[in-house]
């Protein structure tokens, strides 16, 4: 399966948190050939495809977000080195010996990620995982004051790194978590487009900071006002090693999307997402949440007087990391399902209990 050209736009453009603009004028790009486009001073995008005749049916939001992990360059010393913090949640281990992009005023400014040489650490330093606050990027400038001319305070920057293509569908690179989601409801609504609408209109939304705050699907979900919603992310897929499925059931790559269900979701959609899944012969798994879900949908779910909400993830591996891996097949999966659950949203539908 190729990877689609608007896939592979969005992981490749870069967005932490906050800093989103470049991966949403990908969003807004592809999905204005389709849908109404609006956005927000908060960054999020809404690309809504209008109800079929007589509509009537339910407004859905399918929500992905649009932001990614990074780095934000904090302090910059005399010496010329840049000293950071994480936008997001890291594994300082993961960041030894990365490249990195730094989007600054002027352009992308390359470095790495620095840290004291294995030859010259005590052995009890060689025994402790690094901290953040240890490691500092270089951009080979000679002193202090040629880095602040290229680097300024609060500049953001990503891993550095060309996706790649492997055997199986599958594909490696940052950002999957979560351009994944966004690729998904930007997929879902052209499909609902093709189809020629829903009963009710269809909103795809990219949301911003969910990796920070939730701000983006809090806002959005408070002015868009929808009747339900399915929010979209990716959950860790269990044949990789150390992933217990015990602890996190079994979500194998080639299984379809994951469907949520728990204390914090709306029953009524489960079962449709669960129902049209086996009616049109699209596989899939499902996954319990005991009280949050660490998605977006924990914003959007108490909005205004409550929205029905439903999260639908993608199995991924090595989340949070510069080579997260995704099945293709199962990106597909999740859109094509809730493009065929959106069609099922019709006029009378309660979501009371």
């Amino acid at each position: 399966m190729p990877v689609p050209d608007v896939l592979r736009r969005l992981i490749t453009a870069p967005g932490p948190s906050g800093y989103e603009q470049a991966a949403a004028a990908v969003f807004r790009d592809a999905a204005q050939a389709f849908a109404t486009v609006t956005a927000d001073v908060v960054g999020s995008t809404v690309a809504r495809v209008a109800a079929k005749p007589p509509g009537g049916g339910p407004t859905l939001a399918i929500v992905g977000h649009i932001d990614e992990i990074g780095l934000i360059v904090h302090h910059i010393d005399d010496d010329g080195y840049l000293w950071f913090k994480g936008v997001g949640g890291w594994d300082p281990v993961i960041l030894v010996g990365q490249r990195v992009e730094i989007a600054t005023r002027h352009g992308s400014v390359p470095a790495v990620v620095g840290k004291k040489p294995i030859h010259l650490l005590e052995d009890d330093e060689r025994k402790k995982t690094p901290e953040i606050k240890s490691l500092h990027l270089d951009i080979g400038a000679k002193d202090g004051e040629e880095a602040r001319r290229l680097v300024r305070i609060g500049d953001v920057g990503v891993i550095a790194g060309e996706p790649v293509e492997l055997p199986n569908d599958r594909l490696v690179s940052r950002s999957l978590d979560n351009r994944l989601g966004c690729f998904v409801a930007y997929e879902a609504a052209r499909l609902v487009s093709e189809a020629g609408g829903a009963p009710g209109d269809v909103c795809a939304v990219a949301a911003t900071q969910e990796e920070i705050t939730f701000g983006g699907s809090a806002t959005t979900a408070f002015s868009l006002q929808p009747d339900a919603a399915i929010v979209v992310d990716v959950t860790f897929a269990t044949d990789q090693p150390g992933v217990e499925e015990q602890r996190q059931g079994k979500h194998p790559f080639g299984s379809g999307p994951v469907i949520t269900r728990g204390s914090t979701l709306d029953p009524t959609l489960f079962e449709l997402l669960h129902d049209t899944g086996e009616a049109e012969g699209i596989p899939f798994t499902v996954e319990a949440s005991a009280r949050y879900t660490g998605t977006d949908a924990d914003a959007v779910h108490i909005s205004r007087g409550g929205v029905p909400t439903a999260v639908v993830s993608v199995p991924l591996r090595y989340m949070h990391s510069p080579v997260e891996m995704v099945q293709l097949d199962d990106v597909d999966r999740a859109a094509r399902l809730i493009a065929a659950t959106a069609q099922r949203l019709t006029a009378g539908l309660s979501f009371e209990r």
